[in-house]
Parts: C-alpha cells; structure tokens; sequence
C-alpha cells in the first residue's frame, strides 16, 4: 500500500537547500517532494509503499537520517491511507 506523510525537519539556517536536496537524491529518496522555503526547516512530503504505515514513516526517517545526520526531526505529519 502506498502512504502520504510529511516530516519536517531543523537543519542549519545557513545551509544551502540546493546541496540538501543533493544529498537526499544521492541517498536514494526519490519518493518525496523537498520544501526549502524557510531558512532552517526542511519538509519533506513522501508518498512511500510499505506494508504498514508505520513501516512507511520508519523507513522514511531511518533514509533521511542517513542521508542528513545533522538534520533533527520536528514533526510528523498525518499518514493518509
């Protein structure tokens, strides 16, 4: 099944948004959109198949951390089935 969530992030106000959204498609996360229009956050809006939707949101922050160990979670928005 696929799931729709947001996590948003906090990351450094004078990082580059441009060499973060590198850093995520390098690392393979080609199933979310990257909203950098605030100086410091990063939201990233997934559609991600999974089993569960647990799974999904799990999956979605063990990828982003590894591609942005520096970046701290903030939030998490709603999963729709």
């Amino acid at each position: 099944m696929e799931y729709q969530f947001t996590l948003i992030y906090q990351v450094a106000e004078d990082e580059d948004p441009g060499l973060l959204v590198e850093r995520l498609g390098k690392a393979g996360l080609d199933d979310a959109l990257v909203g950098t229009a605030r100086p410091g956050r990063l939201a990233l809006a997934f559609s991600r198949e999974a089993a569960t939707a647990s799974l999904a949101v799990r999956s979605a922050l063990e990828d982003v951390d590894a591609a942005l160990p520096e970046a701290r979670l903030l939030q998490v928005l709603p999963v729709i089935e």
